[in-house]
């Protein structure tokens, strides 16, 4: 694989980088500069305001999902275009962060499944961030096993009338729209018997609770359904068939999430490089070295399976299960690279907040890790995507595979 841009990728990357030196709210830069996983903040301004000024801004220029078409909202650019963008955009790129659910996740599958006429009206306010969208699909009693879910919807003439729960719903206590899975019949096996809508979030029976998490933010949500009625129009995909269309979302969840989870790695290096231990800056020590070096093979590892999967796409390809393979990694490393930081910080370690060394940047990090390894499916399902899809392993044993839903043996039966 050659990395060096081509004559057009250049001047592209020439194009992108004079608009964002012209138009990115520097004012910004040096708060989004030292934010991290775990906490994102903006002296004196509320970030969701400032994530949809700087989208929209990107949207009227011709900047914003450029993979997308261009009558959906984005710019037609290649897969290539789309990582130089990203590469040049920087710091400033954490305030996409709040948009990847709808960009990376309900929007490929509204291309895929909703009709053109829906498509041209709902996607391009997704793609400025007029409109925030969540995805709708974890539930209490299934844990990672999606296609366990509890949540009915019953047809009634045009309508189907949904009740039942959701959690760790990403942004849904800001979102606009939300694609839901659900189930439509019980008397077939699990995987059979689901279908996909897309809803206002605002409908009524819709609540949403949102969940108080270690690190103090509340960036999941509880969400519940009583008697919301959403029309047949929005049903995504076939009756029953709510399985497969849930595969588009979740292989571009693992595309969005394991490309863009950060590993801590930088914020380390840089951390290591000011540290004074007992005997000298940390850097110089031959074991802090050598941990580092062990994060730095990891995350190079990272960046060019990365670029293997946007290689894939280039070529017109689906996201594959490989992409599992960026979520898994990235996800335990930042956890590891934060307890390290901790250990390196000794009694400083336990403060969190601007008297903290790196104003409590890896304590963040680590009480938001936990959040990383679940979210888009845990580090368990991960290996077993990779072992199976990946590496051709046999399958794990599914006893209730072909067992209708209604007769699975569930807890007080």
């Amino acid at each position: 694989m050659n990395f060096d841009d081509t004559p057009q990728e250049a001047a592209f990357r020439a194009e992108a980088k004079a608009w964002i030196a012209n138009n990115a709210p520097k004012q910004y830069e040096e708060d989004l500069k030292k934010s991290s996983l775990g906490r994102t903040e903006l002296k004196g301004a509320n970030i969701l305001e400032v994530a949809k000024a700087w989208q929209k801004k990107k949207a009227d220029a011709g900047w914003a999902c450029l993979h997308w078409p261009k009558e959906y909202g984005g710019r037609g650019a290649t897969p290539i275009e789309r990582v130089i963008w990203q590469q040049e955009e920087g710091a400033f790129g954490k305030l996409s962060g709040i948009f990847i659910i709808g960009h990376g996740m309900c929007g490929p599958t509204m291309m895929a499944y909703a009709g053109e006429e829906q498509k041209r009206s709902y996607l391009p306010p997704l793609a400025s961030g007029e409109k925030v969208w969540c995805q709708l699909f974890s539930e209490p009693a299934g844990g990672s096993d999606v296609a366990g879910l509890r949540t009915r919807a019953e047809k009634r003439g045009d309508t189907w009338i949904i009740n039942g729960q959701k959690i760790w719903t990403s942004g849904a206590h800001y979102s606009d729209y939300g694609i839901l899975l659900t189930r439509t019949d019980p008397n077939v096996p699990k995987h059979k018997g689901l279908t996909m809508f897309f809803l206002d979030m605002k409908s009524a029976g819709v609540e949403i609770k949102p969940i108080k998490q270690a690190n103090g933010q509340s960036d999941f949500n509880e969400v519940y359904f009583t008697d919301v009625k959403i029309p047949d129009s929005q049903r995504l995909g076939d009756v029953n068939d709510g399985w497969n269309v849930s595969l588009t979302t979740l292989m571009n969840e693992r595309m969005s999430i394991g490309a863009g989870v950060a590993t801590g790695f930088p914020e380390l290096f840089e951390f290591c490089s000011n540290l004074m231990l007992e005997e000298g800056l940390a850097i110089d020590d031959r074991n802090v070295r050598s941990k580092l070096a062990h994060w730095a093979v990891r995350a190079s590892g990272l960046k060019y399976t990365s670029m293997r999967a946007i290689s894939a796409l280039s070529k017109g390809e689906r996201p594959g299960p490989e992409n599992s393979i960026g979520k898994l990694v990235a996800g335990s490393m930042i956890q590891d690279v934060a307890a390290y930081a901790l250990d390196l910080q000794g009694a400083a370690g336990v403060l969190s907040g601007p008297e903290a060394e790196a104003a409590g940047k890896f304590q963040a990090m680590l009480l938001r890790a936990p959040g990383t390894r679940v979210e888009g499916g845990t580090d368990e399902i991960m290996r077993n995507i990779i072992a199976e899809r990946v590496l051709g392993l046999p399958g794990d044993i599914r006893v209730d595979k072909d067992v209708p839903f209604n007769k699975i043996p569930t807890k007080g039966r």
